[in-house]
């Protein structure tokens, strides 16, 4: 799904230099004929799941209001001031994921999901920031965006919504379908339906240091081996009993200097925590799977594709599959980094496969982290 018009006429490379975390950019038609993917109605029916994240804010009386889902019931579609918030719709819909990869010329390690954001007349979720870069693409009617650079990014102390106290607008447009507006993280903005509306939210991933640095520690804290026990059969009596000896902290030293990190192990670790699926996410095994004979026979005919939900990163000789990393043999690793920066290999590539990578496919395959092309196992989540 090439699209020219998607950066207003730059290239994906212009469009970082210039503007990717430096300043907004407003693109007209920047998907041409802009349709909805997904009816009013089959939005509402997702954002009731229980493997659904939503929310929905309102704002009747001038009073603030959310509600995380799931979602059964919603304000009537008449009733102005409320919005509904879906997550993860590319997990769930193919036609999200196919847009949701046209932003693919920033690395599936940044990229995060598209979220809709449904909206009647006067709903929005308040003057706000974002602590990640955004692409909001108007999908069905009109929105109204005030943006400005702020310094102050203080925020009301009384609203259960992370609203700005004092939001000081410098710009505003009026998106209409298939216009989007890029903003850099920590760039103020407000948007309000112009009548019933959608916008569809491309956003990043940008974990916190302390974030990485906790989720690192526990990730070390499962490969820790220090065999033995701590002894001092040189012991001699002391007179400061309430004092911790030289003996043991020179011991202890030397010992958990051995718990300084490898550079291997720092990407492994970052692999595997990039593509580690949200919590909300699941995989169904193949309700009807082939037998692995036929499996490879099919394959090899026509071809295998990444199950939407699957995130799978390489790195030099590693690859990352949701949430797992692999060794592969120097044979395979071509191979797995195609399937990784293309999401489907065709029969030619697959023919390089090892018994072993052949193997691993058709496990897999049968655990629904992918499948044969032409299947139609995707279009349902």
């Amino acid at each position: 799904m090439k699209n020219t018009h998607l950066l207003g006429g730059l290239t994906p490379d212009q469009f970082l230099r210039r503007y990717w975390q430096k300043k907004p950019l407003l693109v007209r038609n920047a998907i041409p004929d802009m349709q909805a993917l997904l009816a009013r109605e089959d939005l509402f029916s997702l954002a009731a799941r229980e493997d659904v994240e939503s929310r929905l804010i309102t704002n009747f009386r001038r009073q603030w209001k959310m509600q995380q889902g799931p979602l059964n019931a919603l304000p009537l579609t008449t009733r102005k001031n409320w919005t509904l918030l879906v997550q993860g719709v590319n997990l769930h819909d193919d036609q999200a994921d196919q847009l949701l990869h046209q932003f693919r010329f920033i690395p599936d390690c940044r990229l995060d999901d598209l979220m809709i954001s449904y909206a009647t007349h006067g709903g929005g979720v308040g003057a706000h920031v974002d602590s990640y870069d955004v692409f909001l693409l108007q999908a069905h009617g009109q929105r109204r965006w005030r943006i400005g650079a702020q310094q102050d990014l203080r925020l009301r102390e009384d609203l259960p919504l992370k609203i700005l106290r004092h939001f000081v607008p410098e710009q505003e447009f009026i998106l209409n379908p298939g216009d989007m507006l890029y903003l850099p993280p920590q760039y103020a903005h407000e948007g309000v339906a112009v009548g019933e509306c959608m916008t569809y939210s491309i956003g990043f991933r940008a974990p916190t240091w302390q974030e990485l640095g906790e989720a690192f520690l526990a990730f070390m804290a499962d490969s820790i081996e220090l065999p033995g026990r701590y002894s001092d059969p040189t012991l001699r009596s002391t007179r400061h009993p309430g004092a911790i000896g030289d003996q043991m902290m020179d011991a202890v030293n030397r010992t958990l200097q051995k718990l300084a990190s490898t550079g291997a192990d720092r990407e492994i670790f970052l692999g595997e925590y990039l593509s580690e699926p949200k919590p909300s996410v699941s995989f169904d095994p193949h309700p009807n799977p082939l037998g692995v004979r036929q499996f490879a026979k099919a394959a090899a005919r026509l071809g295998i594709r990444l199950h939407r939900k699957t995130r799978m990163l390489h790195r030099h000789k590693y690859m990352f599959m949701n949430g797992e990393s692999y060794l592969p043999g120097t044979s395979d690793r071509s191979v797995l980094r195609r399937l990784a920066d293309d999401r489907v290999l065709d029969a030619s590539h697959l023919a390089r496969a090892s018994a072993d990578l052949s193997e691993s496919l058709y496990r897999w395959y049968l655990d629904g982290w992918l499948d044969l092309q032409t299947t139609k196992s995707f279009q349902k989540s």
